[in-house]
């Protein structure tokens, strides 16, 4: 099968287009024959070696953990799915490369059913794959911090993969969503039901002008001082989560999350899909050859949306 490894730490130039052998398939897993992938700053950040102290690493190792395809073997025991069945999932394992862990820039990827479901009809391929990571990085946040109908959600970074997952899935509990971004992506975030504001000096007070009695949870998906105006804008008994961090759990109380596999939350994902309250905006997509550009392109930063692999069309 085609694949994109690298054999060693480095710039988006160790990625290479090779041939692998077809992966084996565990008795709790399934075989996808790959239809797209996408990028997430992560995945750049561990072809740099920038996670080898909390992740083993194995070479050579295929990039990619969000996938969309068609279940082309079955395990053993999955009767969760069956041949030909749409799937999407985030098919993150325990060892980073590696015969057993391959990634998902690669025509077929062995995939434990925990981290799959079923895609939603309406999707695209591309759609799909653009969902798992940041959709569920959105989705277990919001449920950790516990936003519900009637929340005023302040969202950092609400036009970029995950932000934009979650002012929708906020939106859809019935909360009301402040999000900050660039000024070029106000009309996006208007189209996605938030209120923007520009992130900056003086944020606390653009905050507190549209939500005069404070925020009731402060989601951060960009880092950086993105929570140092915390304080000025979440009112009594709020909550913060942060992908990025450690300072909304040790200083504020809050949260610091790390997405995790988890099919009922990406069956969530689906169903908001099916219901049309969840649409993933896909920023640029490339062909599996050029995975090396699309890597570059998520390092650029400011990426509205997500960018998508597309690995086969049929």
């Amino acid at each position: 099968m085609r694949a994109i490894t690298y054999t060693r730490f480095g710039g988006p130039d160790v990625l290479e287009l090779t041939d692998l052998p077809a992966p084996k398939v565990g008795p709790d897993s399934v075989l996808v024959r790959v239809r797209a992938s996408s990028v997430n700053p992560v995945d750049w950040k561990v072809r740099e070696g920038y996670l080898a102290e909390i992740m083993d690493t194995v070479f050579p190792v295929v990039p990619g953990w969000d996938v969309a395809g068609v279940v082309e073997r079955v395990g053993l025991d999955t009767p969760e799915f069956e041949v030909g069945d749409e799937v999407f999932g985030y098919v993150r394992k325990d060892v980073v490369g590696g015969e057993v862990a391959g990634g998902t820039f690669a025509e077929l990827v062995a995939a434990p059913v925990r981290t799959l479901a079923h895609k939603p009809s309406g999707w695209s391929f591309e759609a799909a794959a653009a969902a798992p990571l940041a959709g569920l990085t959105a989705y277990q946040t919001i449920r950790r911090a516990g936003v519900q109908s009637g929340h005023t959600v302040l969202v950092h970074a609400a036009a970029g993969g995950v932000g934009s997952f979650a002012v929708q899935i906020a939106r859809s509990l019935g909360a009301r969503v402040i999000g900050t971004a660039s000024e070029s992506n106000h009309d996006f975030l208007r189209t996605l039901g938030a209120e923007p504001t520009t992130y900056g000096e003086g944020l606390a007070d653009r905050v507190r002008a549209l939500a005069p009695e404070g925020v009731d949870v402060v989601l951060d998906y960009v880092g950086g001082d993105a929570l140092d105006s915390v304080r000025d804008v979440l009112r009594d008994g709020g909550t913060v989560a942060s992908i990025t961090d450690a300072r909304a759990r040790d200083e504020f109380g809050g949260h610091y999350v790390w997405v995790r596999p988890d099919c009922a939350d990406l069956a969530e994902l689906a169903r908001l899909g099916e219901a049309g309250d969840l649409t993933p905006e896909i920023a640029e997509v490339f062909d599996l050859a050029d995975a090396a550009g699309a890597h570059e392109r998520s390092e650029s930063g400011h990426v509205r949306g997500k960018i998508v692999v597309r690995v086969a069309t049929e």
